[in-house]
């Protein structure tokens, strides 16, 4: 009798395991999904999580474009359109060259300094 459960509580265990097979199969996919691509030797990196020193970079200057102008006089000062900077830092969907990135963490010591 310590085994007896009421029919209404068997009818929720049984949704309960069902969704539970539900949410580990949606996580495996999900998992797959996510999983990084391998990257091709000498490819395009694009933001994301495989790029975690521009991520942090990202973070460092983002505090900096908060006032009004900050991003057309970061931009000027990098020889790029706002837009452009925008998307660097506002939509993420790209990253500068090389030489920009050094010139931006050059900019953002600068900035940190007088402050």
């Amino acid at each position: 009798m310590a085994d007896y459960t009421p029919a209404q509580l068997r009818a929720v265990f049984a949704l309960a395991e069902g969704l539970n097979v539900v949410a580990t199969e949606l996580g495996r996919s999900l998992r797959k999904k996510l999983k990084a691509a391998p990257r091709r030797r000498g490819g395009t990196l694009r933001p994301g999580v495989e790029t975690p020193l521009w991520n942090a970079l990202v973070e460092g200057v983002r505090p900096f474009l908060h006032r009004r102008g900050e991003k057309a006089l970061l931009a000027r000062e990098l020889g790029l359109d706002r837009s452009r900077v925008s998307q660097f830092f506002v939509t993420r969907r790209a990253m500068p060259d090389a030489e920009r990135a050094l010139e931006l963490l050059v900019w953002l010591a600068r900035r940190r300094k007088r402050e």
